[in-house]
């Protein structure tokens, strides 16, 4: 069983001889530290693993064997959007073969590459705590003497570094106060991110670094370029996000998903710049991503939506076990959606998706227009997306109300989609006004989302009733809250003109 911990530390190189000794400073001099406790010295044996092209060390994450200390086992550290020096640590017992749960997070950047044995690193670890007067630990400081050697034995390499690690809940800031310290010292910030990433550089065991000049095929500053970086960005996204959505993180599903769905949209709108008949088939998958993972992100969303009905509604309003009975309902339906997910993301179908995006962006199939400069194409394809939400929005409100008014609501909120990403595919080129254009496009999206949302939590509302009045419960709960449903709907149809009016009057232009 997998176990997850926050990690945020801080590395430094010493002063003298790489393999020679050294002696911490006086830490008790740190502000907030009452005691410096000697923990004595472990002996640490861990293997790095990689694909053959170290794809794990290209994204700063790393995968380890390790014996020696009472953490022994596999150890993967992924990199975490907070700051330098914070990732966390994902841990599994000690096996001779990785652990399913492990691989399963690194199967988006590995495919179907084997992962080998890179690096073996050999630590002498000297062990502080730092307690507070009440002894509460602040920190783990250790002196490491690290011995690597390349895996296939043609290099190795000695160091000694300086590691302080923040204790669980700790306060960010009294890792400066240590620095100090060391730095008077003369230890100072470690230049590599990792132990592995100075082992690769300083054995020669690493990948040779990509040329950039092989990133696009498009000349700088026009529109493939532009459309290109666009889309590579949100590959990139879909990767990172592959493990917090294997980890269950919060709104991992929502942004994954997002992430498919902006790529689609550049497709299509974009079209004149990139050829359909390549992006076509790679827009098909994608859309059956989305759609496979809206089963957990919409359940989510709906979940979240009928418990906070549920939690407006008058204690004396809620007539039945009508708690106990979305909870059931939302148990039973989170844990199927869940592990279809899982299922998802560890089919053959997905990982043929993912590199099928790779094979596109190292080649994109790009049109003569896509020479052109890139704020005339951006803005105009924008204003062509905007002009479509134009056309579905004025349907959807010449309509009665009812399901056919509805449905076209729901295919405004496409639109508004697509016009929104094209407002914001266009800021690295037209700057403040894509960014206002892509937030009064990103008002109508919201406001026609709750609409469709009301449109769902309506239908389940009614088979919740009908679940209810079958097991001989009131279902006058599950009535009152479909009817504020309707009423919500109702309210966002009106709102409607308005928001519109002011999402008409965005504009683009190129200069």
């Amino acid at each position: 069983m997998a176990e997850t911990k926050r990690e945020i530390e801080r590395k430094y190189e010493v002063p003298g001889a790489p393999d020679g000794p050294f002696e911490l400073p006086d830490l008790g001099k740190v502000p907030g530290v009452a005691e410096v406790i000697g923990k004595g010295v472990v002996e640490l044996d861990a293997v790095y693993y990689d694909t053959a092209d170290q794809r794990l060390a290209a994204d700063n994450i790393t995968l380890r064997r390790r014996t020696g200390g009472d953490d022994a086992g596999w150890h993967l550290k992924i990199p975490v959007a907070l700051g330098e020096g914070v990732r966390d640590e994902i841990r599994a017992p000690l096996s001779a073969q990785l652990p399913r749960a492990l691989a399963g997070l690194v199967r988006s950047r590995v495919r179907q590459a084997p992962l080998l044995p890179v690096v073996r690193l050999m630590s002498s670890r000297d062990v502080s705590h730092l307690t507070d007067a009440d002894g509460t630990l602040l920190a783990e400081v250790s002196v490491d003497a690290v011995r690597a050697e390349r895996a296939d034995g043609l290099g190795g390499t000695a160091w000694t570094e300086i590691e302080v690690e923040l204790a669980d809940d700790g306060d960010p800031a009294f890792l400066g106060k240590v620095e100090k310290r060391l730095r008077k010292a003369g230890a100072d910030r470690s230049g590599s991110l990792s132990k592995l990433a100075r082992a690769l550089d300083e054995t020669g065991a690493g990948a040779p670094a990509p040329d950039p000049a092989a990133a696009s095929s498009a000349p700088s500053g026009t529109a493939g370029d532009h459309v290109v970086a666009r889309l590579r960005a949100q590959r990139d996204a879909l990767v990172d996000l592959d493990p917090a959505v294997r980890r269950d993180l919060p709104d991992a599903v929502h942004q994954m998903r997002v992430a498919a769905r902006r790529m689609r949209s550049a497709f299509k709108t974009y079209k004149k710049v990139l050829d359909p008949a390549a992006t076509d088939p790679v827009a098909e998958e994608l859309k059956w991503l989305g759609g496979e993972l809206g089963i957990d992100r919409d359940h989510e969303v709906l979940t979240e939506r009928l418990t906070a009905r549920i939690d407006a509604v008058p204690r004396t309003l809620l007539l039945g076990p009508v708690r106990g009975r979305l909870r059931i309902w939302a148990v039973a339906r989170r844990h199927g959606s869940r592990r279809h997910t899982v299922a998802v993301l560890d089919s053959k179908r997905y990982l043929a998706l993912l590199d099928a995006l790779d094979a596109l962006l190292a080649d994109p199939p790009l049109c003569p227009v896509a020479r052109k400069p890139a704020a005339k194409l951006l803005a105009k394809s924008a204003r062509k997306d905007q002009a479509r939400l134009a056309a579905r929005v004025e349907h959807a409100l010449s309509l009665p109300a009812g399901t056919d008014r509805d449905l076209a609501m729901h295919e405004a909120r496409k639109a508004a989609k697509r016009a929104r990403y094209a407002g914001e595919a266009a800021v690295p080129a037209l700057g403040k006004q894509a960014k206002r254009f892509a937030k009064r496009m990103k008002a109508v999206q919201s406001l026609l989302g709750d609409h469709q949302d009301s449109v769902v939590a309506r239908e389940s509302l009614r088979q919740l009733g009908i679940q209810a009045h079958a097991a001989g419960e009131t279902a006058f709960t599950w009535g009152l809250l479909y009817g504020q449903e309707q009423a919500a709907a109702a309210d966002r149809e009106r709102e409607l003109p308005e928001v519109w009016a002011g999402a008409a009057e965005a504009t683009l232009s190129a200069g």
